[in-house]
C-alpha cells in the first residue's frame, strides 16, 4: 500500500504554468469558480453563494492535503499571482495504488491548452513521485471538453455508469477514463 505524504508541499512549473498551494487570499477565484454556474456545470456540488462557501472549499482542500487523503494544487501563469483554476488528486486510493484527477478552470482561460499541460504534468508526477499504477478522472458524459482533455492526455474511457448518482433531484450518468503507468 502506498504512503503519502505532501509535506513540504511539492510546488510544480511547468513551460507556462506554476502549480502551487491554495491559500485564503485566493477566495475572490475561488468564489468566482465555484458559484459560476457555466463552470459548476458538470460538477454536482453546490454552487458558493458567498465568500464564506469559498473559504471552506479551501480549508476542505488543505485538511486532505494536511492529511496526506488528497492534494489539489491552484493553478497559475508563472509570473501572475492570480488563481486561474484548481487541478489535483481528489481522491487517493493507496491501498489500489490509483487517484481520481480532477480539475476546473476559469473560462477567460478555456482553450489555450492550460489544463492538458496541467494535467500531463500530473501524471508524470502521479507515476513518478506518487507511485501510483492508475489515475482516473469522473465526467459527465455530456462534458466534451473534459473527455477532449483526457483523450488528448492518453487517458482512455474504462466505463459508463446509468444513472449511479442522485444530484437535485435527478439521477446522473458518469463516465471513468483512465490512464495506467506504462
Amino acid at each position: 500500500m502506498l504512503d503519502f505524504n505532501f509535506t513540504p508541499f511539492p510546488v510544480i512549473e511547468t513551460e507556462r504554468i506554476l502549480l502551487d498551494r491554495l491559500n485564503n487570499k485566493d477566495v475572490q477565484e475561488v468564489f468566482e469558480l465555484r458559484s459560476n454556474p457555466e463552470i459548476m456545470k458538470f460538477i454536482p456540488r453546490p454552487l458558493a453563494k458567498n465568500h464564506e462557501d469559498a473559504l471552506e472549499h479551501i480549508k476542505i482542500i488543505n485538511d486532505k492535503i494536511d492529511d496526506n487523503t488528497g492534494i489539489n494544487w491552484s493553478i497559475r501563469l508563472k509570473g501572475n499571482p492570480k488563481l486561474l483554476g484548481i487541478i489535483g488528486f481528489y481522491r487517493l486510493q493507496p491501498e489500489n495504488y490509483r487517484a481520481e484527477i480532477g480539475y476546473m478552470l476559469s473560462a477567460d482561460y478555456h482553450g489555450k491548452g492550460i489544463i492538458p499541460e496541467a494535467v500531463n504534468r500530473l501524471i508524470k508526477f502521479g507515476f513518478e513521485d506518487l507511485k501510483l499504477h492508475s489515475i482516473e478522472a469522473v465526467i459527465d458524459p455530456e462534458n466534451y471538453a473534459s473527455e477532449k482533455v483526457l483523450q488528448k492526455c492518453g487517458f482512455v474511457k474504462e466505463a459508463h455508469f446509468k444513472e449511479s448518482e442522485f444530484w437535485e433531484g435527478k439521477f446522473l450518468d458518469k463516465v471513468i477514463y483512465s490512464l495506467l503507468e506504462k
